[in-house]
């Protein structure tokens, strides 16, 4: 009897557990999807465009032969 309640109670740990990491995935998902959003309404509103990227013009080392 006593093992029975040990595994129910691990079974509601498990549960709530599964439940926080959904939840936590979310509202991670939610937060990208409003950062993506700010970023197409700032691109959009720009008029000049943007003054660089975040790529280099070159490489960063010669080619090798």
């Amino acid at each position: 009897m006593f093992e029975y309640e040990l595994q129910q109670i691990r079974s509601a740990e498990l549960i709530r557990e599964a439940q926080n990491y959904r939840l936590a995935n979310e509202a991670q998902r939610g937060h990208r999807a409003a950062r993506r959003t700010d970023a197409r309404r700032s691109a959009h509103n720009d008029t000049e465009g943007q003054a660089h990227s975040h790529r280099p013009r070159r490489h960063r080392f010669a080619r090798v032969a």
